[in-house]
């Protein structure tokens, strides 16, 4: 509410709004929370970020449920990247990934939990009774890209694991849904515009309960001490461009008649070499 009214030029104390609220019997004080014991785990930024998604109803005039997905420096508690998407796939991970390093730069290590788009485990992603291929012997897509640019990937391997990272989502659930509801927003867009507001809020007027400090502010000084271990993006060779790292790789074998098959589609691949396989990026 503080926010809100501030947004209209009133400034106003938490205390006057509570003392008000109590009088007109509409004030509901907030439940004992239990202590958490998300402490900073490294001394660095970019020595590890945290990534997740969340798909959740943000706003009760929606019709579907959109997936958030975040990344957040460990060290700074900084939220490096925040977006809707209509639904969580590889591809929006991937592009989400890309932002985040053409922005910041490329961090020493990503934690995630084991999704199957992160991580392929032996005896949930095979089919076969029989299993052949082990955990990790199959690398997803996402895995493949962070492969490619020498960046570790750590899992959460249990509830309770995963429990442990910083998540945003609870108070960003909150806010994003009381504000769509306030004033009636229900489009993808609209509520895009009320995350990026909540992250710049978060980001630079917030103070953090774990870090006693604005992330932002964390973050910069951090930086500006050299206190990084995120490293400037390149591209790894033999690429020009970064549309072949951040991509989707398929791999396929060149016929007698010099085509490959791709999604029921046949492609001809002149002046590659019979029975050769060939990467595609796509």
């Amino acid at each position: 509410l503080r926010d809100r009214l501030a947004s209209k030029g009133v400034k106003v104390s938490v205390t006057t709004i509570i003392n008000r609220a109590k009088q007109l019997d509409c004030y509901k004080p907030h439940k004992k929370r239990k202590t958490h014991d998300r402490e900073v785990l490294t001394a660095s930024i970019g020595a590890l970020v945290q990534h997740d998604a969340s798909l959740h109803l943000w706003s009760p005039y929606a019709q579907e449920k959109w997936a958030l997905i975040t990344s957040i420096d460990d060290f700074s508690r900084k939220l490096l990247f925040a977006d809707l998407v209509p639904k969580e796939t590889t591809w929006a991970h991937i592009q989400a990934s890309q932002a985040l390093m053409e922005a910041y730069g490329v961090p020493l290590r990503y934690y995630v939990d084991s999704l199957r788009i992160f991580r392929f485990v032996q005896g949930r992603d095979s089919i076969w009774r029989k299993h052949v291929l082990q955990t990790d012997e199959v690398e997803p897509q996402w895995r493949k890209m962070m492969r490619l640019l020498g960046v570790d990937v750590s899992y959460a391997l249990s509830p309770q694991a995963k429990g442990t990272i910083e998540r945003p989502y609870r108070w960003l659930q909150d806010r994003i849904v009381r504000t769509c509801a306030l004033e009636h927003i229900s489009s993808l867009d609209e509520v895009r515009s009320v995350l990026r507001d909540e992250v710049d809020r978060y980001n630079n007027r917030q103070v953090h309960s774990t870090t006693k400090e604005i992330p932002n502010i964390r973050f910069k000084r951090a930086r500006t001490e050299g206190n990084t271990l995120f490293r400037p993006f390149s591209l790894p060779s033999p690429y020009t461009s970064p549309k072949d790292v951040f991509c989707l790789r398929e791999t396929r074998l060149v016929n007698g008649y010099r085509r490959i098959s791709l999604f029921n589609h046949t492609i001809e691949v002149p002046n590659v070499p019979l029975r050769e396989y060939v990467d595609i990026h796509l």
